[in-house]
């Protein structure tokens, strides 16, 4: 096999940049994800509710900006966005350390940084998935979101793993400095990316209104688009309910040091990055549309045996049930970020992203308050189960939609569209 086959698009240069980029925001990232509870739960001594509070603060972001954020986003040039969004990311986050050295840290200083920390992430993201077809273009798509997808998977692995022993040293507050300075180098390195995607063409720009409407029409009225948001959102849910009482879990009921809870944090990582390394291959091999569904009905039903877990050895094979989901989870948004962008014009990117987003979003803070009351009222295991069940019934949407049989993603052609749909996407020459 040629060099060119195997490395692909990282033989571009400007790719090459983003992919570095990406290794050092996601990082930053993975270890947010565990240090920020760790915080609450061993530095604050909060309790299951507080817990399922912050996470709900992390996600509220996307109710509050998701749908402006994509017509905003279609309005600039997506690079600058995720520059700037990167390093502003990387002072909210270096504010929890200096607090907690000044004695000043609290409970809801932490919230307002998860829910500003979380917002400009929507900004981020939004930016970060419309970049990437003018960067490659739209017939490099899948290969570019799986490259991208392996190496976040990698950080999944290493972010967890290094911020395990980095909180035994210094501490879970001082430990969001790493989570700080990879954000602002991704930022730093994006900005030495030489392509430029075109500036959005010049004149009155419609009423922000209209262009969500645009957005929000695009995506309902799309038999596949709307399946594919609506399970997410489903799924969504209940992972953060899930994931809302996994630490509490892993912290008061197994026993688990912060070591340990990151080596199992690590686990997930590992299967995201099989899934990375094999979803292209699965794709082909299965349909890209029944991927889609398949990934979440076999791997879901297999997170039912964390909650079974007791103290000792049953951890780490609980812990398996989390690789899979992990693995099922990153082939299943390859599959459907590819049949996303393949589906969509350039000018709707930013709104498309934004709009399923949104949706499949917005479920995000009440899961993370359901899994906060639940794990009050009745303990940290039953909302384990009722993640695992919701999660493992999130498939349907896509399971009853027509990707139960599309193997394949056709390009967004202006024909494509039903002719009732395409007076809503041609561009108003009066606007």
């Amino acid at each position: 096999m040629s060099a060119s086959v195997r490395f692909g698009l990282l033989r571009d240069r400007d790719f090459g940049r983003l992919f570095l980029a990406t290794a050092l925001g996601q990082f930053g990232d993975r270890v947010v994800f565990l240090v920020l509870p760790l915080v609450a739960i061993a530095a604050l001594d909060a309790d299951e509710f507080q817990v399922g509070l912050l996470a709900a603060m992390t996600s509220a972001g996307s109710f509050l900006v998701g749908l402006p954020a994509g017509a905003w986003v279609d309005r600039m040039r997506k690079r600058s966005v995720t520059i700037v969004t990167d390093l502003a990311r990387a002072l909210v986050l270096a504010t929890v350390p200096v607090a907690w050295w000044a004695d000043r840290l609290t409970f809801w200083w932490l919230c307002a940084v998860a829910l500003l920390h979380g917002t400009l992430t929507v900004f981020f993201d939004v930016a970060y998935l419309g970049h990437l077809p003018h960067l490659v273009g739209r017939d490099n798509v899948v290969e570019g979101t799986a490259k991208l997808s392996a190496v976040r998977s990698v950080t999944s692995i290493g972010g967890p793993a290094a911020a395990g022993p980095l909180i035994g040293v210094v501490g879970a507050p001082a430990a969001l400095l790493a989570s700080s300075a990879g954000m602002a180098l991704s930022g730093l390195l994006a900005t030495t990316i030489r392509q430029h995607e075109p500036k959005p063409p010049p004149g009155r720009k419609p009423a922000l209104q209209r262009e969500i409407d645009e957005g929000l029409k695009f995506v309902l009225r799309h038999p596949v688009l709307r399946a594919i948001t609506l399970g997410d959102a489903a799924f969504n849910l209940f992972l953060a309910m899930y994931q809302a009482m996994l630490l509490v879990f892993l912290e008061r009921e197994t026993g688990l040091q912060p070591f340990g809870t990151g080596l199992v944090l690590s686990g997930m990582g590992c299967g995201a990055l099989l899934g990375a390394l094999l979803a292209n291959t699965v794709a082909m091999w299965v349909g890209q549309g029944p991927v889609i569904w398949l990934a979440s009905l076999v791997t879901c039903p297999l997170t039912a045996l964390m909650p079974l877990a007791r103290p000792g050895w049953s951890v780490w094979v609980a812990a398996t049930g989390l690789v899979a989901l992990s693995l099922g989870g990153v082939i299943r948004v390859v599959a459907q970020s590819g049949y996303q962008q393949a589906r969509t014009p350039d000018r709707l990117l930013g709104r498309m992203n934004a709009t399923a987003r949104f949706i499949s979003w917005t479920g995000i803070p009440l899961g993370g308050l359901l899994g906060g009351t639940l794990g009050s009222a009745l303990g940290a295991t039953a909302a384990l189960w009722a993640g695992a069940a919701g999660m493992t019934l999130s498939a349907l949407p896509t399971l009853l939609s027509p990707l139960r049989t599309a193997h394949t993603a056709d390009r967004w052609t202006p024909a494509a569209l039903d002719p009732p749909d395409l007076e809503a996407h041609v561009p108003d020459a009066n606007a």
